[in-house]
């Protein structure tokens, strides 16, 4: 019994690995963002009909996908320690809600979420997103620095200018706010020539300040996340090779673990195959 379990197991981790099966589920997804879409759109009953259908047949396709995930892990608290395999769960449960009564806004919301999986269906995305998510903290102190010089800009400006435009400059927060208009380039030419008409020199403040965060701050905001994509994109290359990110090192704790649990896999088939023959 336990071998038959066994081999079921190893059968369905080889559908779940399978290239073929990888590209439906990302078809299905594709084909999930596009029902959507076509939702948005005033279209004749049968036609919401069939988008009905097609809904539904898609979520019990998405619950199969997760169910042969989850039984071709064989220590099934695996499967939860990694996040996407928890955002996937969370969205294929949620498109359970039915779409209807009380819970039809959160369920038309889940359903736009499944265009997400996409990113935990391909390895490039997953490695953009973790590149990201490991960046806020780096960005965090730009970001904090950036905040600092908003400030100081923003009370020079309210000192300055508020009595030029009350609706821009009338206090801290306002300007801070236009700030954030001169920094996105969002007509700021206006901004600045309104003030040079009372102070000539005040396109120093303004040059300055776009200096500093549209120039320095925001190249340091993009060298952050491409050194974090360049090491993730190392430690990618080295999964893929049996190395860690450090060439020549013994292999990571996690590959480690996974030899470690395919040697015992093959170890229990061995047992249970030695007695199979036995009883026969």
């Amino acid at each position: 019994m336990a071998s038959m379990v066994f081999r079921f197991q190893r059968r369905l981790k080889k559908i779940d690995s399978s290239p073929l099966f990888q590209w439906a589920v990302i078809a299905v997804i594709i084909i999930s963002a596009l029902l959507i879409g076509a939702k948005t759109h005033d279209l004749p009953e049968s036609a919401v009909n069939l988008l009905s259908l097609l809904d539904s047949a898609i979520t019990v396709f998405f619950l199969v996908e997760i169910i042969i995930r989850f039984m071709a892990t064989p220590n099934k608290k695996e499967f939860f320690k990694s996040g996407w395999n928890i955002f996937d769960t969370i969205i294929v449960i949620g498109s359970l809600i039915p779409a209807g009564g009380s819970g039809v806004l959160l369920a038309r919301l889940l359903r736009v979420f499944r265009v997400l999986r996409l990113v935990s269906m391909v390895p490039e995305l997953r490695l953009l997103i973790n590149a990201l998510i490991k960046a806020i903290p780096r960005m965090g102190y730009i970001a904090l620095l950036m905040f600092v010089i908003f400030y100081i800009y923003a009370a020079i400006g309210s000192i300055l200018f508020h009595k030029i435009n009350e609706v821009l400059w009338g206090d801290v927060s306002i300007s801070m706010l236009t700030l954030f208009r001169v920094a996105t380039f969002e007509d700021w030419t206006d901004v600045m020539y309104e003030t040079m008409a009372v102070h000539p020199m005040s396109w120093i403040f303004y040059l300055s300040f776009i200096f500093l965060t549209a120039f320095i701050f925001l190249n340091m905001m993009v060298g952050t996340i491409l050194e974090v994509m360049g090491e993730e994109h190392e430690n990618y290359r080295a999964e893929l090779h049996g190395e860690s990110s450090e060439g020549g090192e013994p292999a990571s704790r996690a590959q480690i673990e996974k030899l470690e649990t395919e040697l015992k896999e093959i170890k229990i088939l061995l047992k249970h195959s030695i007695s199979d023959s036995k009883q026969e």
